[in-house]
């Protein structure tokens, strides 16, 4: 029988539902059980490409092209699979398919109500990425804090599934234990007061995973399961750690993975992670230090700088430095800043390395190409990353190829060489203003040129990454940058779109308009990251 688990946050967000949910995953397939994982976001938005990253995060791409929640991305670390866009509901989603079946006469003429409508549109939805999946055990998150008005049809759709098939859902509340520093005691009354939310949904909470700074002591796991009506020993400390990677760690050592299966009356499982141990220890092992700059504009919000913008580049660095036993220092550099100061981009010699990853718009652009002309003089190791190699194009354009008035056409639509244009099939969606879901998404062949640094470092000629852009290397002055010494060392076969570009005559500089970074694993580092750092290492 397949079981789902639904995941909900309480107090606030940000306390990590969906590294729980990724944990909880990773431990139950560690026992040899089939597991998927479905991110419900209550947002109107059909999807999340057209949210904007300092709001909402980063947007992960799949393999068949759906924009999907920082989280998809999470699950798929720690699962070891690729999802799919069924492992992605939005409101927007949901309502868009309920109104589609009633126009189509879908519902025979019924009344189409909110409820129960909504929800049976959502349970047939998990159901299908459960089926699709071939899991055992189905992990929901439901985005939000529990007691919003936006995520309580979801909740609603969980409490009918517990109704009409108890034995085969469990609710786990995520919840937030202050320590205010005035006080300097840990706080249980907000866990209660969620607990409380949830209830009036209908719903129980079977466990409950105390996110704090620190371990929960005996009191509070006392206070917790007498006021929230949960048994002590489902009550899991989920303390603050160095990496996300200890969680799943941490959890068996509470035994979370075999008290799911006691809850759904199945047999205890032993737990195999030796390959995760072995990461985790080589994540504190250090090594030699190398410092990254990330030049971007996707991290100032207010006095705060939001690091989710790039979370799977972050990831991807990680998992490369892991592997290569190096120790990582990540700095981020606002592009903006070496508009106003040239000076001040001297300060990249402080570096061993260089990302420049995806983006949209002209903000901060002209830094980011001073960056690059900085990065290539000076032979500072250079990774970019779809904007970052369409940028990369410009530069050498400009200051090497002698088209001084090279543009892309997103930022100059009228520049005299728009060395980087509008793919042919993305203007007619643009001139109707079709912008959401309409980029080129999701995974995309590419070709290695043999004998170039790309052909080495992948080991192999035919490549599949993944992709989320609308501007493409302008074919046409691909001949004037081959002879000023550009290699393309990259291809789609079937378009002859240029998909990675680097030169010769420097440690490291290397463009690829594909997202690499949404294809790295904490047990499998991506090869382009991890011959970055080496590099970095060595310079």
């Amino acid at each position: 029988m397949k079981k789902y688990i639904f995941v909900a946050g309480g107090v606030m967000s940000g306390i990590g539902k969906g590294i729980a949910t990724a944990s909880i995953g990773k431990i139950l397939k560690s026992k040899g059980f089939g597991v998927t994982a479905v991110k419900i976001d209550p947002y109107v938005n059909v999807d999340a490409g057209t949210m904007n990253p300092v709001e909402h995060g980063e947007v992960f791409v799949t393999k068949d092209g759906s924009e999907c929640d920082q989280d998809i991305g999470n699950y798929e670390r720690f699962l070891g699979r690729e999802l799919t866009k069924k492992n992605y509901i939005t409101t927007g989603k949901v309502y868009k398919a309920v109104i589609e079946r009633e126009r189509n006469l879908d519902y025979d003429g019924k009344c189409v109500e909110v409820v129960p409508d909504i929800p049976n549109e959502t349970i047939k939805r998990i159901k299908r990425a459960a089926k699709e999946d071939e899991a055992d055990f189905t992990l929901i998150e439901i985005g939000g804090t529990i007691g919003e008005y936006q995520n309580l049809l979801f909740l609603e759709a969980a409490r009918m599934m517990k109704l009409d098939e108890p034995e085969k859902v469990l609710f786990i509340l995520v919840s937030y234990l202050p320590t205010p520093k005035t006080i300097g005691e840990m706080k249980t009354k907000p866990t209660q007061n969620a607990s409380r939310r949830l209830n009036e949904a209908g719903i129980q909470p079977d466990m409950i995973l105390g996110r704090a700074e620190q371990p929960l002591d005996e009191p509070r796991k006392n206070k917790i399961s007498n006021f929230c009506n949960v048994e002590k020993k489902y009550i899991i400390s989920a303390p603050d750690v160095d990496s996300i990677y200890d969680i799943p760690l941490n959890f068996e050592r509470e035994e979370l993975g075999n008290m799911i299966l006691d809850k759904f009356n199945m047999k205890k499982q032993d737990t195999e992670m030796k390959e995760w141990k072995k990461m985790v220890k080589a994540s504190k092992n250090g090594g030699d230090k190398v410092s990254i700059a990330i030049v971007g504009k996707y991290f100032e919000t207010g006095q705060f700088t939001l690091t989710d913008s790039y979370i799977s580049v972050i990831e991807a660095v990680k998992h490369a430095s892991w592997d290569q036993e190096i120790s990582v220092d990540i700095d981020w550099i606002f592009a903006e800043e070496y508009e106003k100061d040239e000076e001040k981009i001297k300060e990249l010699d402080n570096y061993d390395g260089v990302i420049i990853p995806g983006g949209f718009g002209s903000r901060g652009v002209e830094g980011k190409i001073k960056t690059i002309n900085y990065c290539r003089e000076n032979k500072i190791p250079f990774l970019g990353l779809c904007l970052g190699m369409q940028l990369s194009v410009i530069e050498f354009s400009r200051n090497v190829a002698g088209l001084k008035k090279a543009n892309s056409t997103e930022f100059d639509s009228n520049c005299q060489y728009p060395v980087i244009d509008m793919m042919e099939e993305q203007k007619e969606l643009i001139e109707n203003s079709n912008f959401g879901g309409t980029m080129r998404l999701g995974d995309y062949k590419c070709k290695l040129k043999k004998g170039t640094k790309a052909n080495t470092l992948y080991e192999k000629t035919d490549i599949l990454e993944r992709h989320r852009h609308r501007y493409e290397f302008n074919d046409k002055f691909k001949d004037t940058l081959k002879k000023s010494g550009l290699i393309l060392s990259g291809k789609n076969p079937e378009t002859g779109l240029v998909e990675i570009v680097e030169l010769e005559e420097h440690p490291f500089f290397v463009g690829v308009q594909f997202h690499p970074e949404f294809k790295s694993a904490p047990l499998k580092p991506h090869p382009l990251f991890k011959e970055f750092l080496k590099t970095a290492k060595e310079h």
